[in-house]
């Protein structure tokens, strides 16, 4: 058994979840708590990958970074950066992709914190920043878990996006879910049902662990 479709998930799996996990905090806060008028637009946008087909984006991805189109021509000659079927291009692309699994967990949570908390914050001399950061995060850290958990088993699952954009190179851009499908397609089903066991007891017990300490079921455990 090949090791290296695992290893490629999980890296990608876990760099894209860091990077959204970055990103995701200042966009909720935002989507949480401004009155702009064009703050249905952006919602829309971030919640697009929901609905469109992966292959959709994919696409749009491929013709976006092809050296043929002006930017990615723009970003493989000025800055040396080439992103089609490449490992980089994989990790925008899920970015993208898995962006509202992140996005909306953390903005719910933010949501439902009283207002009166952080005006509190605010009235004690507390900036917005160290308000975000030492009241209103720590009271969402359910949130904060959940929107990691399915970024990461949201990217793990990817196929049709991480198809388009980073094709099926062995040990830079070929997945899990690649190398299932190309073992399914070569009839061997004793490679692809490794593959597949490893992926569903991975993402059950993350899962799990997830509603275990969501439901408060280990603190009680260790009192």
């Amino acid at each position: 058994m090949n090791w290296d479709p695992l290893f490629v998930t999980f890296k990608l799996a876990l760099i894209t979840t860091v990077i959204l996990l970055v990103l995701s905090i200042p966009l909720a806060y935002w989507l949480a708590y401004s009155k702009s008028r064009i703050k249905p637009v952006i919602e829309t946008l971030v919640s697009m990958p929901l609905v469109l087909p992966p292959t959709v984006l994919g696409f749009y991805f491929l013709v976006a970074f092809s050296p043929n189109n002006a930017f990615g021509n723009w970003l493989n000659d000025w800055l040396g950066i080439k992103l089609v079927f490449s490992f980089p291009g994989l990790v925008i692309a899920s970015i993208i992709y898995s962006l509202p699994f992140m996005v909306h967990p953390i903005q719910s949570g933010l949501s439902g914190i009283p207002t009166s908390l952080k005006e509190a914050a605010y009235v004690m001399g507390k900036s917005k920043f160290s308000t975000l950061k030492n009241v209103l995060l720590p009271n969402i850290k359910p949130s904060l878990l959940t929107g990691v958990v399915l970024a990461f088993a949201h990217t793990v699952g990817e196929f049709g996006v991480v198809l388009m954009i980073g094709g099926n190179i062995p040990g830079k851009t070929k997945v899990a879910s690649i190398a299932i499908y190309d073992e399914v397609e070569a009839l061997n089903y004793d490679a692809a049902n490794y593959y597949s066991s490893i992926l569903f007891v991975i993402t059950f017990c993350i899962l799990l662990l997830v509603y275990l300490i969501n439901g408060g079921y280990i603190k009680r455990f260790w009192k």
